[in-house]
């Protein structure tokens, strides 16, 4: 038998689990996070003042740090003694799982309280999702801002951001969700952002939870023109709002019975408008001659009915559209009829200011999808938190969106995870974003084999899986997707991943050696046919033979005759490049090769003629090096060879003629140039780009320039760019080597450190000449100027960034005209390109694809300003406020 203290310590576990159980159901659907709560420390946890149940913050956010405020200030609430700060990054995110269309009140607190020792009070701004919600300023608020919005998610899952606006470190001390009746608080439009809730009583208590159920916070007020009223006794509150009866037992009534009841609220922003809710409950049991009936004015318009509050019933008034206060200041009067013995009587006021929500969340289920991939890889970024897309100047990096038209909701065209360190296979949830149009996986750790369902994503354009390890063969609905306009790029040959297909069936010896021998017995049958046919060609043709030598940089010999030029390229005497220059009459520029100079064929076609020096440190090995390239490659975007010429001591290259000369020049400002716009910026990167993609890419064996810069950029006519002077071009073979030791050359400034260094060259040391070259284009700076702080342009420019003002960075002569965005993209990809870690550039495959990307926003955004400029005044110009732009990311 058990002993009696036994049974009266079951008796009080029971009652204790039983309060427990009861709080908790209270509590049901309730968001209270202690935030900088050490998950080590007791979570969860009741608040010991309210009874809420509050636990540590830590798994809703990825970034932060743990701070406690003084011990030494006043005591407050539990869950104010720690708080979160963020010292890094510029938004960082809660991430909460809430129901989709259910309206929550969300409450966020900050307290200071001097947890650094500083004493240094933080201001900054805080998001609902891709939204400004409001700023949090506690200079003047010791004991903490406490802000409140009543929101509806559009989505399962919803983002709280604090995002640094100022030198300042953002903080939150809690952050607590209450699910309220989706009937209550509805609005035409937008959420409602706190702005007064209290109840009319002498009393000082402050009531919240569990005196109401919702957790609202009411505050007391009272005026000394007014008469507390109240009862014990307590009141129907069925009405849907629920409103605390420790609120409908307390009223008050004007002091002077025969005086109006007036209350007037000053806005902290005079342009808000404002719902108004009121409650009302009678507090006194009235005699049979007694009355109290009253009309209510909100900003001198009077309410639709009469109002005679009911006996211990709550009754709400509100709003039901938003008005504004004229000059900021709301006026509530409540005036008795003349039917009225009794003054006017009230118990409560809500006030809300609208908040407009303009921008759209990304599509759902892209967001799922790209946090699904995000945790699949481990991909703790700084930058990836809260909404991918929105707003654009958060958007994540290594990301794109489609255009943030603000009534449709984003979707994610661009994925970029290059050098990411990316493990196991290619993750599942890639197949959700459904509007991806570029997916880069290169350069990572990737196993297993190539799914298919990258071949039903319609919109991909170009898929990047190259330098990982995976294996079988490529799914024959993704190369069939190739002939659509798919670009696909993988290790391997013959569309087979490295090491992992199965292996054909050998041939017996004698099958195998009759078919080598009737294979030679054919390639000679060919061969002998082409002699006998070129016999038949007449011997007096000016066109050289048909190419049938592999270019090689170690050939040493010089006779023209041995380098095969195709039939449309043309072998011309010294004598007629001396006629078609009008004996040099008119040189263009000089180079490393020599003097180039215009020309003119058959009294037409212009020509630019390319005349070896006799002291030039190039000579027959470049020049044949530069014919052979020339004969081989073909792309709109590589200055094409007209013909040469090779008598004796005297080398000429002649090439199609390029109006506008090079881009330097155009850069310079010099000889009346004009200033080159942005776009067309853009646009000339974009095809040195290309230029160079081709080369990398395009050409078997693939080849490495070796002297990218802003002098060997040519322009034609219409400013379209074409690459130039191939004499240091070498070539090399991808495969299981990416790379060839050569003698280093370049020009210094934009010369490859890592190629320098090592001897080493790959087609990443033309990234590193193209990032200097994206350099020198945007800011219009020399290569290298002594007379700088920095001397090289890569350095000054990252010394420049840490200012974090653009401005200071782009070409002057532009005069900000130009995209912030696409700005801060050229520069970032520039800065990329340039990374000394060859390992860390992107191809130029990829350079092309965001330079594209680039130029598309700038154009966006132009014809945006465009459409408002047409839709203002004629007599108001657009101006560029670089006070709006953003700071270096």
């Amino acid at each position: 038998m058990e002993s009696p203290r036994g049974i009266l310590l079951v008796a009080l576990i029971a009652t204790f689990a039983v309060i427990h159980f009861s709080q908790a159901e209270d509590q049901e659907g309730f968001i209270s996070l202690d935030c900088g709560l050490p998950p080590s420390e007791a979570s969860p946890y009741i608040e010991p003042d309210t009874g809420l149940w509050f636990s540590s913050d830590s798994d809703f956010i990825q970034s932060g740090k743990i701070g406690r405020i003084d011990a030494s200030l006043p005591k407050t609430l539990k869950s104010y003694v720690t708080l979160r700060y963020f010292p890094e990054g510029i938004r960082n995110c809660y991430n909460l799982s809430v129901k989709q269309g259910t309206n929550y009140l969300m409450r966020v607190t900050a307290l200071y309280g001097n947890y650094d020792g500083l004493n240094i009070t933080p201001k900054f701004d805080l998001y609902v999702g891709p939204n400004f919600w409001v700023m949090i300023d506690l200079e003047k608020r010791i004991s903490g801002q406490t802000e409140e919005i009543i929101y509806i998610p559009r989505s399962n899952s919803l983002d709280l951001c604090l995002v640094k606006t100022g030198p300042t470190t953002p903080i939150i001390s809690s952050l607590e969700l209450r699910p309220l009746a989706n009937n209550l608080y509805i609005t035409e439009s937008g959420a409602l952002k706190g702005f007064k809730r209290y109840y009319l009583t002498s009393s000082d208590t402050i009531l919240s939870y569990p005196n109401d159920v919702s957790d609202r916070i009411w505050e007391p007020k009272f005026d000394p023109e007014w008469k507390h009223i109240s009862t014990t006794l307590e009141a129907n509150n069925s009405n849907g709002f629920a409103v605390p009866q420790n609120v409908l037992k307390t009223a008050v009534v004007p002091a002077n019975a025969t005086a109006r009841f007036n209350i007037t609220e000053e806005l902290d922003f005079p342009g808000d408008e404002i719902y108004l809710y009121i409650h009302f409950s009678e507090v006194q049991s009235l005699q049979m001659n007694e009355s109290r009936e009253f009309d209510i004015f909100w900003n001198d318009q009077q309410f639709d009915k009469t109002i005679s509050p009911e006996y211990l019933k709550a009754t709400t008034i509100k709003s039901t559209t938003p008005v504004t206060c004229k000059g900021g200041v709301c006026n509530l009067e409540l005036i008795r009829t003349t039917n009225s013995t009794l003054p006017p009587l009230l118990n409560a006021i809500e006030l809300y200011a609208v908040v407009k929500f303009h921008q759209l969340e990304t599509n759902e289920n892209d967001v799922v999808a790209i946090r699904k991939i995000k945790e699949r890889y481990g991909l703790n970024r700084i930058t990836w938190q809260g909404d991918p897309c929105v707003p654009q100047k958060f958007l994540w990096d290594n990301l794109n969106c489609s255009s943030t038209d603000t009534s449709r909701p984003p979707r994610i065209t661009y994925l970029n995870l290059t050098s990411s360190g990316l493990k196991g296979f290619i993750a599942a949830a890639i197949q959700n974003l459904t509007h991806l149009e570029k997916l880069d996986l290169s350069n990572n750790n990737l196993t297993g084999e190539i799914p298919g369902f990258l071949a039903d994503m319609k919109s991909l354009m170009l898929i990047n899986l190259s330098k990982n390890n995976l294996i079988g063969f490529i799914p024959q609905a993704l190369l069939e997707r190739e002939s659509e306009g798919l670009t696909l790029f993988v290790d391997g040959e013959n569309r087979c991943l490295s090491g992992s297909c199965v292996t054909e069936k050998k041939f017996p010896v004698k099958t195998a050696a009759f078919v080598s021998s009737a294979t030679a017995l054919v390639i000679m049958v060919i061969l002998v046919l082409i002699f006998v046919f070129k016999k038949k060609k007449s011997p007096n043709s000016e066109a050289l033979p048909p190419s049938s030598i592999k270019p090689s940089a170690n050939v040493a010999s010089t006779n023209i005759s041995e380098i095969s030029i195709d039939m449309k390229r043309k072998k011309f005497t010294y004598s007629e490049v001396m006629e078609m220059t009008n004996n040099l009459e008119r040189p263009l520029g000089e180079g490393g090769f020599g003097i180039v100079y215009h020309g003119v064929i058959n009294g037409s076609q212009q020509v630019a003629v390319k005349l070896l020096s006799q002291s030039s440190r190039q000579g027959h090995k470049e020049f044949k090096a530069e014919v052979e390239l020339l004969l081989r490659v073909h792309h709109i975007n590589l200055v094409s060879l007209v013909g040469c010429c090779d008598e004796r001591d005297h080398l000429a290259l002649i090439y199609e003629y390029m109006s506008n000369g090079d881009l330097k020049h155009h850069l310079s400002g010099k000889q009346g140039s004009s200033v080159l716009k942005w776009s067309t910026r853009l646009q000339i990167a974009i095809d040195a780009a290309l230029g160079l993609e081709y080369l990398h890419n395009g050409c078997r064996p693939s080849m490495v320039h070796r002297d990218v810069k802003s002098t060997n950029i040519l322009l034609d006519e219409k400013f379209s760019a074409k690459l130039a002077d191939f004499g240091l071009s070498r070539s090399f073979q991808f495969g299981d080597e990416y790379h060839v030791s050569t003698d280093v050359a370049g020009t210094p400034g934009y010369l490859d450190p890592e190629y320098y260094r090592t001897g080493r060259l790959a087609e990443m040391s033309d990234v590193y000449s193209f990032g200097i070259l994206l350099l020198e284009i945007i800011t219009n700076q020399r290569v290298l100027d002594q007379t700088r702080e920095k001397s090289h342009i890569g350095e000054w420019t990252a010394f420049m960034l840490n200012r974090g003002d653009i401005t200071g960075i782009m070409d002057l002569n532009l005069h900000g005209d130009y995209s912030s965005h696409s700005a801060w993209r050229a520069l970032e990809l520039a800065m990329l390109c340039a990374n000394p870690s060859s390992e860390k550039r992107p191809n130029m495959s990829q350079v092309a694809f965001e330079l594209k990307e680039c130029l598309t926003s700038e154009i966006s955004m132009k014809s945006k300003d465009q459409d408002m400029d047409s839709q203002s005044s004629p007599e108001v110009s657009m101006s560029c406020d670089t006070k709006g732009l953003p700071s270096a990311r």
